[in-house]
């Protein structure tokens, strides 16, 4: 099993080094093509593209202009680490034995709008930018023009080194657009977390976000590898729920009493 995550927003900045493994992003070559064209944009170019403000977009017009390969621990940090939104204080990382660690670098990947993909010890400099922005580029008007096919030919390629037969997706629309599953040749499947609220069960974004890094983790704690052993998942009160799955979507459900 293959799992796709998104990146988060919010970034960790300190220069802990949790562990000294580290790969470099696969496709930095096609990050550095995406630099000069963010170098351009003024501070209120930047807020007026990303919709942040202005304070945001000074320190990401900054980000843009300090980023310099080659990464090393010391200018860097592994992507799993830099990440700090819900998804990822689910999987909560800096908990995990080095043999989850280990497994995670194999069977996941970060979708990313200036890196492509992400294996989770990629070192990255901080940044910020959405898949779903709409930045003009030499392929075309958005960044997945930009992207193509190339995310999807990364994935398919590291599915098969890791002998990945199935395509576990927990990110967002926006991000899993930049991948074309008819072009995979593996199926795809998209947990879907729900919670309990004045009787009845819906996606709540907050829950649901972290949910997806609780539901990483579990296959990693388990050093799961086959698709049917995830139907039990049971962390933090959710459970399988047969009767409202597919075989394309699989719901999870979680009732009022677990709620945090």
């Amino acid at each position: 099993m293959y799992f796709v995550i998104s990146p988060a927003k919010k970034l960790n900045e300190k220069k802990e080094n949790l562990t000294h493994k580290h790969t470099q992003p696969e496709l930095l070559t096609q990050a550095r093509k995406l630099i000069p064209v963010l170098k351009q944009l003024a501070p209120h170019d930047i807020a007026e593209l990303m919709g942040i403000s202005d304070k945001l977009a000074v320190q990401n017009a900054e980000r843009f202009n300090d980023w310099q390969p080659p990464f090393a621990l010391e200018n860097a940090k592994q992507a799993v680490y830099l990440f700090n939104g819900d998804v990822y204080e689910g999987l909560d990382v800096t908990t995990l034995s080095s043999e989850a660690l280990n497994y995670i670098q194999l069977h996941l990947c970060i979708l990313s709008g200036l890196y492509g993909l992400l294996k989770p010890l990629d070192l990255i400099q901080p940044y910020r930018l959405e898949m779903g922005t709409k930045l003009a580029n030499e392929h075309g008007k958005d960044l997945y023009e930009f992207w193509g096919n190339t995310i999807t030919h990364t994935v398919e390629k590291n599915m098969q080194a890791a002998h990945d037969k199935v395509l576990i997706n927990l990110a967002s629309q926006e991000y899993f657009k930049a991948i074309q599953p008819s072009k995979l040749s593996a199926p795809v499947i998209t947990p879907v977390f729900k919670d309990q609220k004045n009787g009845t069960y819906k996606i709540i974004s907050f829950y649901a976000k972290r949910a997806r890094g609780l539901f990483v983790r579990y296959a990693a704690q388990n050093e799961l590898s086959e698709p049917e052993q995830l139907k039990n998942f049971d962390c933090e009160g959710y459970y399988f729920d047969k009767a409202s799955s597919t075989d394309k979507e699989w719901v999870f459900l979680r009732d009022e009493i677990h709620h945090l």
